[in-house]
């Protein structure tokens, strides 16, 4: 994929963050006991999600991006686009598969079609481009 003709959305950047300060604040907890060194490995996994998990999209397909591992789906296997109750967008295979897009919103689903070359329908402009009332 090229980063020029790719649309990356991410989660917010102050999951990083707090991330950080989680790990900063559980040093002196880790090296009280060397047995508690585990505790550092929470807010390590939590900044590599944050920095890594995501959805990619071009014109060829969607990746689909978690803290371990990645999914790829063509297009072409995706037949619908839609949010879900809690705001966040899913696709429905063409097996009937629903995967949800990570660090999709579904007010961002315009933007993801957009990358495709595909034109959304314009459901309100029909009525005014002809002059019916």
């Amino acid at each position: 994929m090229s980063r020029a003709d790719t649309v990356r959305f991410r989660h917010n950047q102050a999951i990083l963050v707090a991330a950080i300060v989680a790990f900063i604040g559980a040093l002196p907890l880790a090296s009280a006991r060397w047995w508690l060194l585990w505790v550092l490995l929470v807010p390590l996994a939590v900044a590599v999600w944050a920095w890594r998990a995501g959805t990619d999209a071009d014109a060829r397909e969607l990746r689909l991006r978690a803290l371990v591992g990645q999914r790829r789906v063509p297009w072409n296997q995706v037949a619908e686009l839609a949010g879900d109750p809690r705001g966040r967008a899913v696709a429905r295979l063409d097996d009937g598969e629903v995967v949800m897009l990570p660090a999709v919103r579904a007010t961002e689903l315009p933007r993801l079609i957009a990358v495709t070359g595909q034109e959304l329908p314009d459901t309100g402009s029909d009525h005014q481009a002809t002059g019916d009332q």
